[in-house]
């Protein structure tokens, strides 16, 4: 049974409160088969040139009368700010000016938000400000060869994207003066404040995420990863749990001073010559914090909603209140409605979907 309250005031905050069952909390990722699925969809869709692409104007997202006003100038390093980093590709442009829509919507304070960009194609800057005009945001240019020599196979062909990996550089790549971000993949849609999540206590941790102690956590790693102990230790005085990485809140001031970057760039590099897991940019973040997570409410990341990696079959979403829908897995809800092929689910995304000419 799906109930969608609302709370209405200048902005809607949604919630999604949810009893179904079974529960998708211990679900692990599928077994180690490279799934064409997706692969058929983007041949369908990939677009010839940027210029094929289409997105409807947003309307304007002013602040509540309890933010106050922002000055259309501010500064990037403005403490008041709320900093949120997405990714911007062809292949998932769709998916991520869809992410930008929901967050703005569900928000009281829009104009306090501060979008950061990372691409591979400084392109994608004009698609943008064609649909939010009044957007408060930076592109950043994330070159592949900086990880091309890094990334080895993986179960999806999707996942092996230089792109993908952009979230390990975020400390390099952002101003420094921003000390906090909020990284969301590209497949999902905020239907709660985000300043709630961004408000999250961290502690004395660098990120958080929510947390799914139930997975069979030897799944995410090879064999040969468990069987040598040179690998293992990794873990030891440590109660690692499996997380989802495209909803994180990072403590950017702590991973600059510790170096994560380049912790995660050593297990890369074993990675190359031992072969100690299959799942593209999630282990790396595994082996350097599973374990030393401030745990978020699942709430925050109702994930796995594009199915497993294999078939993107359709999936529920998890029992309990729901603040973020995340359609990880390889089925995609644009690609899907595109086909006449979409899950019940994939009707909240298109809510917020912008592509096509206005009506």
């Amino acid at each position: 049974m799906l109930w969608i309250m609302r709370f209405s005031g200048f902005f809607t905050a949604a919630m999604l409160m949810i009893i179904l069952s079974p529960s998708l909390q211990s679900n692990p990722p599928a077994e180690a088969i490279r799934s064409t699925y997706l692969e058929k969809h983007l041949r369908l869709y990939r677009p010839d040139s940027l210029n094929r692409f289409s997105f409807r104007r947003a309307p304007a997202f002013p602040n509540a009368g309890e933010c106050g006003s922002v000055d259309s100038k501010i500064s990037v390093c403005d403490p008041n700010l709320v900093h949120v980093a997405i990714t911007l590709d062809v292949e998932y442009l769709r998916g991520s000016i869809a992410a930008v829509h929901s967050i703005l919507r569900h928000s009281p304070c829009p104009e306090s938000i501060f979008f950061h960009f990372l691409v591979s194609d400084t392109s994608l800057e004009t698609l943008v400000r064609s649909s939010f005009p009044l957007l408060k945001f930076k592109v950043y240019y994330f070159d592949p060869e900086i990880v091309r020599g890094l990334i080895s196979t993986s179960v999806r062909q999707a996942l092996e994207q230089p792109l993908n990996y952009a979230r390990n550089y975020l400390a390099d790549l952002l101003e420094p003066c921003v000390g906090r971000v909020i990284y969301l993949d590209s497949d999902l849609i905020v239907v709660d404040n985000i300043f709630n999540l961004w408000n999250t206590s961290l502690g004395s941790r660098t990120i958080g995420a929510p947390e799914y102690c139930h997975a069979n956590f030897t799944k995410y790693f090879t064999g040969r990863f468990w069987s040598d102990r040179r690998f293992t230790a990794t873990f030891d005085r440590r109660k690692p749990c499996y997380f989802n990485t495209g909803v994180m809140v990072i403590d950017l001031d702590r991973w600059r001073r510790v170096g994560f970057t380049e912790k995660i760039e050593k297990w890369m590099e074993i990675q190359k010559s031992h072969r100690i897991y299959e799942l593209g940019s999630l282990p790396p973040f595994l082996l350097v914090f599973a374990g030393h997570v401030a745990p978020i409410e699942h709430r925050w990341n109702q994930h796995g909603l594009g199915g497993d990696n294999v078939k993107g079959s359709c999936r529920d979403l998890h029992p309990g209140p729901v603040s973020l829908l995340h359609w990880s897995g390889s089925g995609k809800p644009w690609l899907r409605l595109d086909s006449n092929e979409p899950c019940e689910l994939d009707e909240q995304w298109a809510r917020y979907d912008l592509h096509g000419h206005s009506e």
